[in-house]
């Protein structure tokens, strides 16, 4: 049974008001801090079932400030390999032990931030052509599985996305689009797995203000804040959630 006392809805309520600001402004990638947070105080099956809710709740929040600024083309191809993708989350994750799971969202979490400190300091130079369309289906595919066993799928839908060239507020709204779409393909199987509880539906109903609250500040960071300032910041925090979680999957 959940403790839920002031520290663990401190801890909760920053990790999914953070979750919404990534979503809301930065597109999803960064959101994934708040699933590696919380498998650092939870069993990951628990901290994934009360997250995918709220990640759903932000994702419907964000959709009306992003109306149609997507690229669907793009959308379509990712959404498509995104749906085995998932299929294939589900039967390893009916298969892994927790210890497991959580060896593999602390080494996303390290390999998220090094390919996007790699790709910031140049080691990683953009395609000076876009990518084809089968290698948005292999993203959605990748993204399809990590964000099922972690909810990280930002990095294969990042890289696939700078790929094409859009410009801010499109890549920001086909990244909404996408994971709708992908997290809304989730419940079905997480709700088989058990995942949702009694209790989880509690605590998500309490952190849902949490989850709208940084949606809209996340909308209105997209224009003001730094995200040079918001992902250095992401990506101390996930490596040291990275690093934890391997250790405890370790050991």
């Amino acid at each position: 049974m959940l403790e839920m006392n002031a520290s663990f809805f401190a801890v909760t309520g920053a990790a999914v008001l953070f979750a919404g600001v990534s979503k809301g402004g930065f597109g999803s990638g960064a959101a994934f801090a708040s699933s590696a947070i919380l498998a650092l105080f939870l069993p990951p099956g628990l901290a994934l079932g009360i997250m995918l809710p709220l990640l759903m709740l932000i994702d419907l929040a964000t959709l009306g400030p992003y109306w149609k600024t997507w690229h669907w083309p793009t959308a379509r191809l990712l959404v498509l390999g995104a749906v085995p993708g998932v299929v294939l989350g589900a039967a390893i994750y009916r298969l892994a032990p927790p210890d497991l799971i959580r060896l593999l969202i602390g080494t996303i979490a390290l390999s998220f931030v090094s390919w996007q400190v790699a790709q910031r300091s140049g080691w990683i130079k953009p395609r000076a052509q876009k990518l084809p369309a089968g290698a948005g289906v292999g993203a959605g595919a990748v993204a399809g599985f990590t964000s099922f066993v972690s909810h990280a799928g930002g990095p294969p839908v990042a890289v696939f996305l700078l790929s094409q060239r859009l410009e801010k507020t499109q890549f920001q709204g086909t990244t909404v689009l996408v994971f709708w779409a992908i997290n809304a393909c989730k419940f079905v199987p997480y709700a088989f797995l058990g995942l949702f509880t009694k209790q989880t539906a509690l605590v998500d109903i309490a952190l849902a203000p949490f989850a709208l609250l940084g949606t809209w500040l996340g909308v209105l960071a997209h224009r003001w804040v730094s995200e040079r300032l918001f992902f250095s910041l992401t990506y101390v925090m996930l490596t040291l959630a990275g690093l934890k979680l391997i250790w405890e999957g370790l050991t």
